[in-house]
């Protein structure tokens, strides 16, 4: 309907168009061609001025309905005009001023279309030139042409008006041969959808575009038919197969659980073997060190009793010839000399021992304790080398401190003393083994942000790759059956990173020595 619409609308307005422009054309041409005429016959009667004559002629005027009313002007030669009335015919409208005037001009002006045409003479002398004795001024009425033009607009409107209704007939008889099947497969899939029962059909229909797409529809239902049973008898399967696999993941879950259970009583049994055997590790460390210690007391102590019993032995002499008043002064000068000889020996073996075991009682609480406390870090490695000397006194290695000798800090000492033992231990017995004499630097020194940076390195035999790659893991040795319980270097890494909270790294070259670089905080770190 709409395009009908614009269609007809189109249409009419262009024929409407065009009919009035010809028309107009048309009445402009006979006004026009009326106008020249009178004005063509109006130059013999100016001429000869016969007034009468030319009124006779446009009398004639009054069988032509549209005409208005004719003006002929004249020239004049009065001063201040050019032209004056010659003669006129009217019916109802007043004669306009002679100087108003336009050459050869049409106009509309209202409902009146006005023309005005020169009136020429040709002179005797020269047949081809004119000159201008006055003009003709005609009105006459559009009224014709606005007639004409209402009918045309009436009878195209009538026209297109019918059109449209007959348009529209025929829309509301086509909407009911299209739409209608339209609707009624709508109204069909529609059921369908909400029943979800895909075994109806589309009937056909008259017209072939429906009718395939009916026959598409019931393609399109009966391939949803055949998914939605095969997907009913997947649904079964699936169900069937979730049933069989709860009954085999209860079971397997049932068996996870014991095998869990077993697993955390098997974990836990060798966490407490691990706790264990780095009990002993340590109580094995501290017993090398206090028969170490005991095996170093045991000489003083001895020089001790040696001089001692030296003294007694003496002063029983001296007390016999005392009682006998046969002492001489050189004797008991003598005996002073060596009295006094004999007590610094056991002045300094006494003040030895005390120091060994000194030492020995504060090694033995660090490595029992995990307590912080302030302390001079030299004097800890001093402490931790006094404990080691027996087994350090059967080899020829040097050992070099490299540290401020008035470095005090607060922190763990039990951790460190334990990481050198197993160090040094390691070296001694791994490092060195088949070399006469090798060399340790320990080095300390203070970092940024209250750390202290231990280095801890040997030029011994180095660290295999294979070993050097899990060194850290427990129970990697290479003397296993020959006493090495794989520990050491695994109660190191523990020790500093979760006793000290710092952190250990390793760099070895087989043949080249092995540096660990120990970082850890401490607190309250100072220096002389």
């Amino acid at each position: 309907m709409a395009i009908a619409t614009i269609t007809l609308v189109i249409s009419s307005g262009l024929s409407i168009y065009t009919q009035i422009s010809t028309y107009e054309k048309e009445i402009v041409t006979h006004v026009e061609t009326l106008a020249e005429l009178i004005a063509s016959n109006a130059s013999n009667y100016i001429v000869e001025n016969d007034v009468k004559a030319t009124q006779r002629r446009l009398s004639s005027l009054s069988t032509v309905p549209m005409v208005l009313n004719v003006n002929i002007y004249r020239t004049t030669n009065e001063p201040g005009k050019n032209f004056e009335l010659f003669t006129a015919y009217k019916k109802n409208v007043s004669i306009r001023a002679s100087d108003d005037y336009e050459s050869n001009s049409t106009n509309f002006r209202g409902n009146f279309i006005e023309v005005t045409r020169d009136i020429t003479q040709r002179s005797e002398d020269d047949l081809y030139t004119e000159s201008r004795i006055g003009y003709i001024f005609l009105r006459a009425s559009a009224d014709s042409l606005n007639n004409q033009v209402g009918k045309t607009i009436l009878i195209n409107l009538s026209v297109m008006l019918v059109m449209m209704l007959v348009s529209f007939l025929l829309a509301l008889r086509l909407q009911r041969v299209i739409t209608g099947p339209i609707e009624s497969l709508a109204d069909f899939l529609q059921r369908t959808s909400r029943q979800r029962d895909y075994s109806g059909r589309s009937e056909g229909s008259n017209i072939r575009e429906l009718s395939i797409l009916s026959e598409a529809v019931n393609v399109m239902l009966s391939r949803i038919q055949e998914y939605m049973h095969k997907q009913k008898q997947a649904e079964e399967q699936h169900r069937k197969l979730n049933a069989s696999l709860e009954d085999m993941v209860n079971q397997r879950t049932l068996a996870l659980k014991d095998a869990n259970q077993e697993l955390i009583q098997t974990l836990e049994k060798l966490h407490q073997f691990q706790r264990q055997i780095v009990q002993n590790e340590k109580m094995a460390s501290l017993g090398d060190m206090v028969a170490g210690v005991a095996h170093e007391v045991n000489t003083p102590i001895g020089l001790g009793v040696t001089a001692s019993t030296m003294m007694l032995d003496r002063l029983v002499t001296i007390q016999k010839e005392f009682e006998n008043k046969t002492l001489k002064a050189s004797t008991m000068a003598k005996f002073l000399a060596e009295s006094q000889e004999n007590l610094n020996i056991i002045y300094r073996n006494l003040n030895r021992a005390a120091e060994l075991i000194s030492s020995f009682k504060q090694v033995a609480v660090d490595q029992s304790s995990e307590n912080s406390r302030s302390f001079c870090f030299a004097q800890l490695v001093n402490e931790i080398l006094l404990s080691l000397r027996p087994r350090l006194k059967k080899v020829h290695h040097k050992i070099n401190i490299e540290c401020d000798p008035t470095l005090t800090v607060e922190t763990k000492a039990g951790p460190i003393n334990q990481i050198l033992i197993n160090l040094i231990m390691n070296s001694i017995i791994h490092g060195f083994e088949d070399i006469e004499e090798g060399q340790i630097d320990i080095c300390a020194e203070l970092m940024s942000g209250n750390k202290l940076k231990l280095i801890y390195r040997d030029d011994g035999k180095g660290i295999p790759p294979d070993i050097r790659k899990r060194i850290f893991d427990p129970f990697v040795t290479t003397k296993r059956g020959q006493g090495g319980s794989g520990l050491g270097m695994h109660l190191v890494y523990n020790l500093v990173t979760q006793a000290l909270n710092g952190s250990i790294s390793l760099t070895s070259e087989e043949g080249h020595g092995v540096e660990f670089v120990i970082v850890f905080p401490i607190a309250n770190a100072k220096t002389a």
